[in-house]
């Protein structure tokens, strides 16, 4: 069997597959040919798709005004059908699969980001002493200064992904605020857990 290399070169060899076909002058490697060609176009569309959307909404187009162009009545049904062809990045093997995963972590996002704000007097804390820390190795003092930097945000949020970073890096030498890290860290993991866990009971 031959191969095709671009997409209008694949949907002219469709095309005369299916036109000999239809007067009964079906060729076996012809055939071939044309279906190996019509799976690479195939496999190529779906790859568009989400990268198209990704561009659209890049340039701020609502899910509603997306809805129509994928044939889809409603902004919820546009956004499914992104996560659905979105590759996972979680282990995910299905298209429901990841809808799911990525409307826990949303939901999980939100939890979290919430607490953070409740917190802000605490987490900025201990976010202080890390950046405050003295004699680290060129690493750990690389991430002290995000977490520096991450002060400056006024969304307490913000902090939570530097400290988790700071942690490994500070952990030797400085066990006690490294333990105030880890806390930090498996609180937002309940959170997580629990808003996950809240937003399946809520859909089923």
């Amino acid at each position: 069997m031959g191969t095709v290399d671009e997409p209008a070169d694949a949907i002219r060899l469709i095309e005369a597959a299916l036109e000999a076909a239809r007067v009964g002058a079906t060729d076996t490697a012809r055939v071939l040919d044309a279906l190996a060609a019509l799976r690479g176009v195939r496999d190529e569309l779906a790859a568009w798709e989400p990268e198209l959307i990704t561009a659209a909404r890049a340039e701020g187009v609502s899910w509603a005004v997306l809805a129509p162009a994928l044939g889809v009545a409603s902004r919820q049904a546009a956004e499914r059908r992104y996560l659905r062809l979105q590759p996972s990045v979680t282990g995910e093997t299905t298209g429901e699969g990841r809808v799911r995963a990525e409307r826990d972590k949303r939901a999980g996002d939100r939890a979290v980001a919430s607490w953070a704000r409740e917190n802000s007097a605490s987490l900025r804390q201990l976010a202080g002493q890390v950046s405050a820390l003295d004699g680290l190795g060129a690493t750990a003092q690389e991430h002290a200064e995000r977490v520096q930097r991450a002060l400056g945000d006024n969304d307490a949020a913000t902090l939570l992904a530097p400290l988790a970073d700071a942690h490994p890096h500070i952990a030797e030498h400085h066990h006690a605020l490294a333990a105030r890290l880890t806390t930090v860290a498996e609180q937002a993991g309940r959170l997580r857990r629990d808003a996950a866990d809240t937003r399946r009971a809520r859909d089923q």
